[in-house]
C-alpha cells in the first residue's frame, strides 16, 4: 500500500513540513498546547460534542456534499460526518492529491486551492537511475579523487589506504541503510537529512544536525571551489598567479593568497548563477556527471594500457632524492655540445658561476650522482610491492626512494627549493578526514523523493548501488595508483616531478587533458550543487521556525528561490575559502556530516528498538544493532580524524541542542525521542513504585492549589514564585485548580484555565505540570486533586494552599470551611501543608535580599520540615544571603539551657548552619485581653448566625414559600449543600394562613431580639480561652524576636476535632501570625524528612 500524506490548510502559521506528518492528522488541537493560531479551535455545544476543524474538507466541500454525506445507510454517523469524513471522500482526496515535487515553493500552503487546480499537476516519473543513482554518482565522486587519492595512496601505502576508503565506505554503507530505512517510511520533502531527522528525534536535535548538516554542505561548496582554483592555477593555467614566491620557502604562501583570491572570484560568479537560476544548474548537471564518468573510465583504460605501454614520465632523482623536473631540461650534471661537456641546467642551480673545476656546488650534489628513473613503471611492473606499506612525512622533508643507497652529506639551505617536500605533516587520522568527504553526498537521492514515480523503492535501491559502485571505484583505484605509479611520485601531492602534471592525470589515456578538464568541470559543477542544496536546506530550517533567529532566511523571490539564504551560504564559504588549503578545509566538512550521519543511524535505531506504530519502512533489510555499528563508526571516526575538530563540532550542535530547547518554537513532530522519553519515564515510574523513597532522598514534591478569578486568571501568582523559589526546577510540582460546574459544559473554560495557568508558570519559570478540575463544589474539587494528582510513585507529598483573605469580612463561610476541608484531608492523605499568609508581599524571583533572618519557631516535631524548608529557599539566589535562626519554645520545667545545647549539636549533625535560640514561656495568667479576644470571636461568630438566620426567615416571609419547602430550608441553613451551592429563588406560591401557622410565626419574631440579648451576656467557652491565651503568648513572643525577619515558619496547628469550631480555628491563626510580614504555616505529614545519617 502506498503511503500518502495529507496536508491541512487551515494553519497558515504552520511551516511547510510541520503538517506533513501521514494520514492520521486530525486536528484535535484542545490540549491546551499554546502555540500561535491554536487557541480556538474547539467549541463546545454543551454536551460534550466537540466540534473540530478539519483538515479534511473545507466548508465549501461540506456544503457541496452534504447530500453525500448523510446517506440513510449512515445514519448512525450522521451528527459526526461533518468533522469526520466518510472513507470514500477521504479516499478519493488522496487520490487526487498529487506528490510533493522538488523546490521550494510547492508545500507553501498559501497557494490557494483554486490555484492549484488550475494548476496542472506534474505527476513524479524518475526512476531509481536517473532520480537516485546518477545524482549520488555525481555528489559522491568529488575533487578528493582526483586531487588527493594519489596522494593518499603514497602516504599511507595500500594497505592502509584500502583500510581508510573501507571505514569510510562501510560508515556510508550503513548510514543508507538506515536512511533507507527513514526514507521509505513516508515521504521525505527538501531538506533531506534534515526533515528526517528532526521527524524521527524532535525538533532539537533536527535543528542542531540540520544547521551541521547546513554548514556542512556549505564548507563542501569551498572545498569544491579550492579544488577547481588549485586545478586551473596549478595544471590550466599556472602563468594566472598573481602571487609570485620571493624566497624558496615562500611558495606554499604565495599559493595560498592565490587561492584566496581567485577562489573568492569564482564563489561571486557561482553565487550569481544560482541567484539567476537553479534550472541552468540542473541542466549543467548531466554536463559535471559526464566529465566526471569520462574521467574515470580515462584512468581505467591508462591503467590496462600500462600492462603493454606505460606513458613516458621520467623522474630525475639525486642519491634518493627526487627532484622539481620543470627547473631543468636534462636529468644530468653535464650535457655534450659538439665535443666539448659543458654543465647542464641542473648543475647551474646547484653550484655556483664559474667553470666545472672551480664552481662551489652543493655538498649532496657533489658527492651524489643524477639517474632517472620511471614514474609510471606500469601494472605489471611488480611496483606494488613497493607501495604496500605507508610512508608518512613531516613538514618539509624531501620525498625519498627506498631502494637508492645515497652519500649521505648535509646539504646547503639554499638548494632546498629544487627537491619535492612534503608541505604538510602526514598521518593515519589526518588522512581519514581527508578522504571522507569523498564519501559523502549519500543523501542526494532521499532529497529527490518528491520527483520519483516509487520513492519507496528508488531510494534504497539507487543509494546502496551508488554507494557500492563508488566503493569498488575506491578501492580498484587505491590498487591501481599503488600497481601502476612510483612511490615518489604517489606521494608527491602537485606532480612536482612529473613537470607540474596531475598525477593521476599522468596514468590517464589518451591524454593528461582529459583528467585535468574533467576534473575541473565535475569539481565546478559540485560547487554548485553545493551552493544550490545549501540555501535550500537552511530555508527549510528557517520555514519550520524552530529557531527564532533564522526567520529572515526562510524567505525568498517570488518564485521561493532563497535568497537571503544564499547570501548567508556564500558568507559562510567565503569563510572556507579564506582558509585556502583544501587539506584543512576537507577535515571541517568530514565532521559536520559525520555529526549528520550519526544522528540518522540514531534515529533509525530508536524508532527501531522503540517500535512506535508508526516505524512501518517499506525498507526491510535494516536492523538496530546496524544502526549502532554505523553510529559507533560515525563517532570513531570523528575523533580518528580530528578530535579537536570533533569536539567543537559537537559543541556547535550541543549549543544549537539548547537554543532551540529554550528558545525555539514548541514542535510536536511525533518524533522518536518523545517515544524514547515515555519509554524512560514508564520504566523509572515502575521502578519507584517499589516503595517510598528514603528519608535522605525526600523533598518537597509540591501540589500548588490555585484560585483563579472569573476571567480565569491567577488570583494570586506569587504562590507559583514561591514554589519556584522552593524547588530551583528540581523534583515534582503540580499546579492544580478547581472550576465550579459542569464538565460538560465547562470544557472549552477548562482548557482556557489551563493554558492561563502554564502561561503563568512559564512566566515564573515553574517547571512542572498543570490539572485543572470541573466539580460541582470546590471542597469536592480539591479533594479529588489531592487523592488522584500525580502517577504511579510520581505523587505529591506537600500541599501548598492560599490562605483564604477577607474571611472575616464576608457573610459567606465557603471561602474559610473550603479551607479548613483542604487541612483536613491533607491530614487524612497523610500530606504535607504549606499555607504561606500575606503571599503577596513575598519577594519576586528578580528580588534579592542582600541580609536578614529566615526565622523558624520550631515548636512541635513534625518529621523535620521547619528544618529543611529554609535550607532549600536558601539555594536559590534571593534568599541566598539570609541566614537562619532557630528559635524553641521552653516551659517552666524544661532546661533550657540543655536544650540549647542539645538543639545545636542536632543541627551540627544535620549539616545546617543556623543560629539557636531557645525561648522560655513563663507560665502566667490568661489576661484581660485574651478574655476580651475570645469573648469578641463568640460573639461575632453568633452574631453571623443570627444574622443568616434572620436572612433567611426575611427571604422565607418576602417569597412566601410554601410550608415544606420552608421546613427544608430551616433544617439545611448550615449544611454543606447550602453553602456551596446557591440554589434560585423558588416561585411565588400564594399559601392559606392557619391559627396556628399565625401563632408560630408571632413566636419567631419576638424570639429575635432576644436572641441579640443573648449576645451581651455570653460568657466564653474555657477550651477556647486557653487556646487564644496559648495563640496571644506565642505571638507575642514571636513578634518581639522576629519582627523584622524576611521570613518566618511556624509549625500549624491542626483544625478542631469537633466541626462547629472551625470559625474559631481561623480566629486562632489570624491571632497567632498578627503583626508579622511573611509567615509559612508548615503542617509535617506523618514521616520523617531529614535524616543526620549519610
Amino acid at each position: 500500500m502506498p503511503h500518502f500524506t495529507v496536508v491541512p490548510v487551515e494553519d497558515r502559521a504552520q511551516s511547510n513540513y510541520d503538517s506533513l506528518e501521514g494520514i492520521n492528522w486530525v486536528d484535535y488541537r484542545d490540549t491546551g498546547q499554546g502555540y500561535p493560531g491554536h487557541q480556538d479551535t474547539v467549541s463546545s455545544d454543551g454536551h460534550g460534542n466537540h466540534k473540530e476543524d478539519s483538515p479534511f474538507l473545507n466548508s465549501a466541500e461540506a456544503a457541496t456534499k452534504k447530500n453525500d454525506f448523510y446517506d440513510r445507510n449512515l445514519a448512525l454517523f450522521e451528527e459526526e460526518l461533518d468533522i469526520r469524513p466518510k472513507v470514500s471522500s477521504l479516499l478519493s482526496r488522496l487520490v487526487n492529491y498529487t506528490n510533493i515535487t522538488q523546490g521550494a515553493k510547492e508545500h507553501e500552503e498559501e497557494e490557494s486551492t483554486e490555484a492549484s487546480r488550475r494548476k496542472a499537476a506534474k505527476s513524479p516519473n524518475m526512476g531509481t537511475l536517473m532520480g537516485v543513482y546518477l545524482p549520488c554518482l555525481q555528489n559522491i565522486f568529488g575533487v578528493i579523487l582526483f586531487l588527493r587519492l594519489t596522494w593518499i595512496v603514497g602516504s599511507a601505502g595500500i594497505v592502509q589506504s584500502f583500510l581508510i576508503v573501507l571505514m569510510c565506505c562501510s560508515c556510508t554503507m550503513l548510514t543508507a541503510i538506515s536512511m533507507s530505512a527513514i526514507a521509505t517510511n513516508g515521504v521525505v520533502p527538501a531538506g533531506g537529512a534534515y526533515f528526517m531527522i528532526s521527524r524521527s528525534l524532535g525538533p532539537e536535535f533536527g535543528g542542531a544536525v540540520g544547521l551541521c548538516f547546513y554548514l556542512g554542505t556549505t564548507f563542501a561548496a569551498a572545498m569544491y571551489i579550492l579544488g577547481a582554483i588549485e586545478i586551473f592555477l596549478k595544471y590550466l593555467v599556472p602563468q594566472a598567479a598573481i602571487f609570485h614566491a620571493t624566497d624558496p620557502h615562500g611558495g606554499d604562501s604565495a599559493m595560498l593568497n592565490n587561492m584566496r583570491v581567485y577562489g573568492s572570484i569564482c564563489l561571486s560568479l557561482m553565487a550569481v548563477v544560482v541567484f539567476v537560476g537553479v534550472k541552468y544548474v540542473n541542466k549543467l548537471a548531466s554536463l559535471f556527471l559526464a566529465c566526471v564518468i569520462i574521467s574515470i573510465v580515462s584512468i581505467y583504460a591508462g591503467a590496462i594500457k600500462s600492462i603493454t605501454h606505460p606513458p613516458e614520465f621520467s623522474i630525475c632523482m639525486l642519491g634518493n632524492r627526487t627532484l622539481v623536473r620543470d627547473l631543468f631540461d636534462v636529468c644530468a650534471k653535464t650535457v655534450t655540445e659538439g665535443n666539448d661537456t659543458v654543465p647542464s641546467q641542473l648543475w647551474k642551480n646547484f653550484c655556483s658561476p664559474g667553470n666545472m673545476t672551480s664552481a662551489q656546488c652543493d655538498g649532496y650534489f657533489s658527492q651524489n650522482n643524477v639517474t632517472e628513473i620511471q614514474g609510471i613503471p606500469g601494472l605489471a611492473s611488480g611496483i606494488i610491492r613497493d607501495n604496500m606499506w605507508g610512508d608518512y612525512l613531516q613538514k618539509g622533508e624531501i620525498l625519498e626512494k627506498a631502494g637508492l643507497q645515497p652519500v649521505d652529506v648535509h646539504g646547503a639551505m639554499e638548494s632546498f627549493g629544487l627537491y619535492v617536500s612534503a608541505d604538510i605533516a602526514t598521518s593515519f587520522t589526518l588522512l581519514v578526514g581527508i578522504f571522507f568527504p569523498s564519501a559523502t553526498g549519500i543523501m542526494a537521492g532521499s532529497n529527490r523523493s518528491g520527483d520519483l514515480r516509487d520513492a519507496q523503492k528508488s531510494i534504497p535501491i539507487g543509494t546502496i548501488l551508488a554507494i557500492t559502485t563508488t566503493s569498488l571505484v575506491y578501492f580498484s583505484s587505491v590498487v591501481l595508483f599503488g600497481a601502476c605509479i612510483e612511490g615518489v611520485v604517489l606521494r608527491d601531492k602537485f606532480g612536482d616531478a612529473v613537470n607540474k602534471n596531475l598525477v593521476v592525470g599522468t596514468l590517464s589515456w589518451p591524454s593528461p587533458w582529459v583528467i585535468v578538464i574533467g576534473s575541473f568541470f565535475s569539481t565546478v559543477g559540485a560547487g554548485l550543487q553545493s551552493l544550490t542544496g545549501a540555501p535550500r536546506l537552511l530555508q527549510a530550517i528557517a520555514k519550520d521556525n524552530i529557531i527564532p533567529f533564522l526567520r529572515v532566511f526562510g524567505h525568498g523571490k517570488a518564485n521561493g528561490e532563497p535568497t537571503w539564504a544564499l547570501l548567508l551560504t556564500g558568507l559562510i564559504a567565503e569563510l572556507g575559502i579564506l582558509i585556502a588549503s583544501l587539506d584543512m578545509v576537507a577535515p571541517i566538512l568530514s565532521m559536520f556530516f559525520l555529526m549528520c550521519y550519526l544522528f540518522v543511524n540514531l534515529a533509525c535505531a530508536v524508532q527501531t528498538l522503540l517500535r512506535t506504530p508508526n516505524w512501518r519502512p517499506r525498507f526491510r533489510y535494516y536492523h538496530w544493532a546496524l544502526s549502532f555499528l554505523g553510529m559507533s563508526m560515525c563517532l570513531a571516526l570523528m575523533f580518528i580524524s580530528s578530535w579537536y575538530y570533533a569536539i567543537v563540532a559537537m559543541c556547535i550542535a550541543g549549543m544549537i541542542y539548547k537554543y532551540i530547547e529554550y528558545q525555539g518554537a514548541e514542535k510536536e513532530w511525533g518524533d522518536g525521542i518523545r517515544g524514547l522519553s515515555l519509554s524512560g519515564a514508564r520504566y523509572a515510574l515502575l521502578r519507584l513504585e517499589v516503595g517510598p523513597p528514603h528519608t535522605k532522598n525526600w523533598r518537597p514534591q509540591l501540589l500548588v492549589l490555585l484560585k483563579l478569578d472569573e476571567d480565569l486568571h491567577v488570583k494570586y501568582p506569587r504562590l507559583l514564585t514561591f514554589a519556584s523559589q522552593l524547588k530551583a526546577g528540581k523534583g515534582l510540582t503540580i499546579v492544580g485548580s478547581v472550576i465550579q460546574g459542569n464538565f460538560l459544559d465547562s470544557y472549552g473554560e477548562t482548557q482556557a484555565a489551563e493554558q492561563a495557568i502554564k502561561n503563568m508558570m512559564e512566566i515564573e519559570r515553574v517547571k512542572g505540570f498543570c490539572q485543572v478540575v470541573v466539580a460541582s463544589k470546590v471542597r469536592e474539587g480539591i479533594a479529588h486533586l489531592i487523592q488522584s494528582c500525580g502517577l504511579g510513585g510520581m505523587k505529591h507529598n506537600t500541599v501548598v494552599m492560599g490562605w483564604p483573605y477577607g474571611w472575616r469580612q464576608s457573610e459567606d463561610p465557603r471561602a474559610w470551611k473550603t479551607f479548613i476541608n483542604t487541612v483536613r484531608c491533607t491530614t487524612a492523605a497523610h500530606l504535607a501543608l504549606m499555607v504561606p499568609k500575606n503571599v503577596s508581599f513575598y519577594p519576586s524571583n528578580h528580588e534579592r535580599f542582600t541580609d536578614g533572618n529566615i526565622d523558624v519557631w520550631w515548636i512541635v516535631h513534625d518529621g523535620g520540615m521547619l528544618m529543611l524548608l529554609p535550607f532549600l529557599l536558601k539555594q536559590h539566589k534571593v534568599w541566598r544571603k539570609c541566614k537562619m535562626r532557630i528559635f524553641t519554645v521552653a516551659q517552666m520545667d524544661d532546661n533550657s539551657i540543655q536544650m540549647k545545647k542539645d538543639l545545636a549539636m542536632f543541627l551540627y549533625q544535620l549539616r545546617i548552619e543556623a543560629e539557636v535560640e531557645v525561648v522560655e514561656m513563663h507560665d502566667s495568667d490568661i489576661s484581660a485581653y485574651t478574655y476580651e479576644r475570645t469573648l469578641m470571636m463568640e460573639q461575632r461568630s453568633q452574631m453571623l448566625r443570627q444574622m443568616r438566620l434572620s436572612s433567611a426567615e426575611r427571604d422565607r416571609e418576602a417569597q412566601l414559600v410554601k410550608d415544606r419547602h420552608s421546613l427544608v430550608r430551616m433544617g439545611s441553613l448550615y449544611s454543606d449543600e447550602e453553602e456551596e451551592v446557591v440554589e434560585p429563588p423558588p416561585e411565588k406560591v400564594q399559601m392559606t394562613w392557619t391559627k396556628e401557622k399565625c401563632e408560630a410565626e408571632r413566636r419567631n419574631r419576638s424570639n429575635a431580639p432576644e436572641n441579640f440579648r443573648e449576645l451581651i451576656s455570653l460568657k466564653p467557652d474555657q477550651s477556647n480561652v486557653r487556646r487564644m491565651h496559648t495563640a496571644v503568648k506565642l505571638n507575642e513572643v514571636i513578634v518581639n524576636r522576629s519582627h523584622d525577619a524576611r521570613l518566618v515558619l511556624l509549625n500549624m496547628p491542626g483544625p478542631p476535632r469537633d466541626t462547629d469550631g472551625d470559625e474559631n480555628y481561623m480566629e486562632f491563626l489570624e491571632v497567632l501570625t498578627e503583626g508579622l510580614e511573611r509567615v509559612l504555616l508548615v503542617r509535617g505529614g506523618g514521616r520523617e524528612v531529614i535524616t543526620i545519617y549519610s
